[in-house]
């Protein structure tokens, strides 16, 4: 998939101008207000009319809703808290349990509100619905801040375990260097809507070439100073 071109804009200023390909599973790594959150949204088409919108992507698929899921920072805003799990599949009770299936959770979730599962459970759910479709790019957006570290190890390792069983693309959104390092094969760095390194992520967080990208690593990944 090759973004040869996307630009957001108002009238007075340009916000992103960047181009990109994802052939396996990308990072998108920056400080608040560098992009990263209108890049995704303008994939999803989800900015506002307000903004005028160029892109130009090459793509051996058709962007749309059946094509692109969509992993949100918190899964607990994603689900409507008075409906059922079952409720909230668009798809039949076969592939409702085959996503399930996917993400280790058992059919009997589907019984349940929101409220009766915890955060782990909810965020596993979210990623079923978004599995549920025929996706072909996986989009993920700090899909494990509201969680604590076992179930953020956990989720992660999943996440690695359906890219490598579904053949997905993935573009992820995070400042967790150890999610980076276990999902994303290669990195973009964006600063103040355009991108000043990337590469294969080993590289880009052992010999970063820029002085912007050494401050992220040094402070976002370690300090976790920055968010989405």
């Amino acid at each position: 998939m090759n973004i040869n071109k996307l630009e957001i804009k108002t009238k007075e200023k340009k916000l992103v101008a960047i181009s990109f390909d994802i052939t396996d599973s990308t990072a998108l790594i920056g400080e608040s207000g560098s992009g990263k959150s209108l890049t995704l949204k303008a994939l999803l088409n989800l900015l506002p009319s307000s903004l005028e919108v160029k892109k130009d992507i090459n793509s051996n698929f058709e962007l749309n809703y059946n094509s692109i899921g969509f992993i949100p920072q918190n899964p607990f805003t994603s689900l409507s808290m008075m409906t059922k799990i079952t409720n909230q599949f668009f798809c039949d009770e076969r592939r409702k349990e085959e996503v399930l299936n996917l993400v280790d959770l058992d059919k009997n979730v589907l019984k349940k509100f929101p409220s009766q599962l915890s955060g782990g459970q909810i965020q596993r759910v979210v990623i079923a619905i978004a599995l549920s479709r025929d996706i072909k790019l996986l989009l993920l957006d700090e899909p494990t801040t509201a969680l604590d570290e076992e179930n953020k190890k956990n989720i992660i390792d999943l996440i690695n375990e359906i890219k490598n069983r579904l053949n997905i693309l993935i573009l992820f959104v995070t400042h967790d260097i150890n999610s980076i390092k276990t999902i994303c094969k290669d990195i973009i760095i964006l600063k103040d809507g355009e991108i000043i390194e990337k590469g294969l992520t080993n590289d880009i967080l052992s010999t970063p070439k820029e002085d912007y990208t050494k401050r992220l690593i040094n402070s976002t990944f370690k300090n976790k100073i920055f968010r989405t």
